[in-house]
């Protein structure tokens, strides 16, 4: 009687892929994700739901559904985070159960309940475990190493000049034009001070000729002869500043 329950049960309508087993790639440290899609080459609805011997350990969404005829629905299903011991085989199981909709379907957990178990059909698959071999590593070190950018410098042809090049033409004439007015001045102040010292010498010689010693020209012997530290004094500042000027700009 029980094989003949058995023979009587349909083969399952849809088509899973993968197939037979749901494959999880460690590590599983973190939440680790695999797809099942579901595709029903038949021309009437079908309802579907997915179990697990383990429903701790996953997450499906979705879970339950309808799948028109000619369409496929994408099964997510997510391992949670464990301590993954090599030795230890996975005993997971998941089973994709269906049926064929009934017309004006509107309740789902009813369509379950009055289901026949002749109606039902259903497919196994087992969940394996793997962790990542030295090679997936590399590649994966490999793709997550950012693309090589190219010198295309040479291709652009050359650099245009910044900015800044005719910022310093600028300041460079103005330094020269700087530089021309202060020769200017220099002349002038040496032209002075020539002057000047031909009129001390010639006080000097009034002074010494001069054999009754007068106020007036003792006093003007004093005023030539002051005049010259003050006029020295005065060409060394202008050569400071000049020099200055020159570091600082």
């Amino acid at each position: 009687m029980a094989a003949a329950g058995a023979l009587a049960k349909h083969e399952q309508i849809l088509v899973l892929d993968p197939p037979t087993d749901l494959k999880f790639k460690g590590p599983f440290t973190d939440v680790v994700t695999t797809n099942l899609k579901l595709r029903n080459p038949s021309d009437r609805k079908v309802c579907f739901k997915v179990k697990t011997t383990a429903p701790r350990r996953y997450c499906v969404r979705p879970n339950s559904g309808i799948i028109d005829p000619g369409s496929s629905v994408i099964v997510s299903v997510m391992l949670q985070p464990f301590d993954y011991d090599p030795n230890e085989k996975s005993k997971h199981k998941f089973m994709v159960q269906t049926t064929y909709a009934p017309p004006n379907i509107s309740d789902m957990e009813a369509v379950w309940k009055e289901a026949k178990p002749d109606e039902l059909m259903d497919s196994k698959l087992r969940c394996v475990f793997e962790m990542p071999n030295e090679n997936d590593k590399l590649n994966d070190i490999d793709a997550s190493k950012p693309a090589p950018v190219l010198n295309t410098s040479k291709q652009d042809g050359p650099m245009p000049k910044p900015h800044s090049v005719s910022l310093n033409d600028t300041e460079t004439r103005k330094l020269v034009e700087e530089c021309k007015r202060l020769q200017a001045e220099i002349m002038k102040l040496t032209d002075e001070n020539r002057h000047l010292r031909d009129e001390g010498l010639r006080l000097r010689k009034v002074a010494h000729s001069d054999k009754s010693g007068s106020p007036t020209a003792l006093a003007l012997r004093d005023n030539g002869s002051n005049s010259l530290p003050s006029l020295l004094v005065v060409i060394a500042a202008i050569f400071i500043g000049f020099f200055l000027g020159k570091f600082i700009l």
